[in-house]
């Protein structure tokens, strides 16, 4: 009797925890993500290439390839990834500066992504900068200890993503990843090193910089150029329908026409030629127009439900390099969610950025599920009778 006891106990300790729900939301994300891809691209495809399902075959394809690397990466113990933290840093830094090489792809006036010819997609380094930043961090609070709660800690810890944001941003033209990098940083800075009274100093100083940015836009100052049209935009989109707030006003037309129930999947009007990305960063607005006010909701609360598990997988992570690795994905999902929803309702300024495992794009949807890899390796470390 006591013989079986002891083994039953031996096997609950070695039965560990594997989040079903989490892999759920996110195979869900997905399909309904190249489902909307189909619906919002098949016109334009077509007047382009002659196939309905151009960017549906070329977004299948980096899914099918962002599964395979999660599926690798989930059953890879984590702490393998924590030496090569330096060198996901230094790759982060040096593979931005590709774009401006004979590898660089522009696209749309932009000139962000590198050629990999061996799959036949392109390469988005600010995704790698994301992921590389998570790592990095993750790892040097972990060797940092108690002394990153001190201010030369916490100072030091904020510097580090700095130059990666400042080279993506002028490099590559990409504020909005830009701000991802930032926010990712200090999401994980706040968490390991809780201190309100800094981070509301820094908050502060945020919105004091956004609000003169505003003023001298409306005060008529040029200084911030193509930006400044972007916020004026923000303010008044009718002030220039056809020219920088067309594709704001576009947006908020769809969202508007779909009504609480949406016209019905495929029956979107805007997407015939009338709203620029539709596959892309205006994708939300499609899906509003489409299947309305209820399939948003839908959307929002699987993100909810999406970042809900990651918190708990973080709350019973076995050690801190664990839990910060669940908070950088965390954060990078929660704050490029957040960024899209604003941008397509007119919350905020237009800056291109995607809707996370929705919208059309190879580069983030296969960094993104090598992300929730982690998420799923480290979820599989944590015992079931800690839970």
């Amino acid at each position: 009797m006591a013989s079986r006891s002891a083994a039953r106990r031996k096997r609950e300790q070695s039965e560990y925890f594997f989040d079903y729900s989490l892999l759920f939301i996110v195979l869900f994300l997905l399909g309904f993500g190249l489902v909307m891809i189909y619906s919002a691209s098949s016109y334009e495809a077509y007047q382009s290439y002659q196939d309905q399902a151009y960017y549906l075959k070329k977004q299948l394809v980096a899914v099918i390839l962002g599964l395979v690397a999660m599926i690798v990466v989930a059953n890879i113990p984590y702490h393998f990834w924590e030496r090569f933290y330096l060198a996901g840093y230094l790759v982060s830094m040096a593979i931005i500066p590709l774009v401006l090489t004979p590898m660089g792809v522009e696209s749309h006036g932009a000139r962000r992504w590198i050629e990999v010819p061996v799959i036949g997609l392109n390469l988005q380094p600010a995704e790698v900068a994301k992921l590389g930043m998570i790592l990095f961090l993750a790892t040097m609070v972990c060797k940092m200890g108690k002394s990153v709660r001190t201010m030369k800690g916490f100072l030091l810890m904020v510097a580090f993503p700095l130059p990666i944001a400042l080279e993506i941003y002028l490099i590559t033209d990409n504020l909005s990843s830009a701000i991802i990098v930032l926010g990712i940083s200090v999401l994980m800075v706040f968490v390991a090193s809780p201190d309100y009274k800094k981070f509301l100093l820094m908050g502060g100083a945020v919105l004091a910089l956004a609000a003169l940015m505003v003023f001298l836009v409306v005060s008529g100052s040029d200084f911030l150029k193509f930006r400044g049209g972007r916020i004026q935009a923000w303010l008044d989109p009718e002030s220039d329908s056809l020219g920088v707030g067309f594709q704001t006003m576009q947006a908020l037309y769809a969202i508007g026409s779909g009504g609480i129930w949406g016209k019905g999947l495929g029956q979107s009007m805007q997407k015939l030629s009338f709203l620029p990305e539709a596959q892309n960063d205006m994708i939300f607005s499609i899906i509003c127009e489409e299947l309305g006010l209820f399939g948003a909701i839908a959307i929002i609360l699987m993100f909810i439900m999406l970042l809900w598990r990651m918190m708990v997988i973080a709350n019973n992570a076995p050690d801190l390099f664990g839990a910060m690795l669940v908070v950088g994905v965390m954060g990078h999902i929660a704050i490029q969610a957040i960024l899209n929803i604003a941008v397509v309702t007119n919350s905020i300024p237009n800056t291109g950025i995607s809707l996370p495992f929705i919208s059309y794009g190879g580069s983030s949807v296969m960094f993104l599920l090598s992300e929730i890899g982690l998420v799923l390796s480290v979820a599989k470390r944590i015992q079931l009778k800690e839970l």
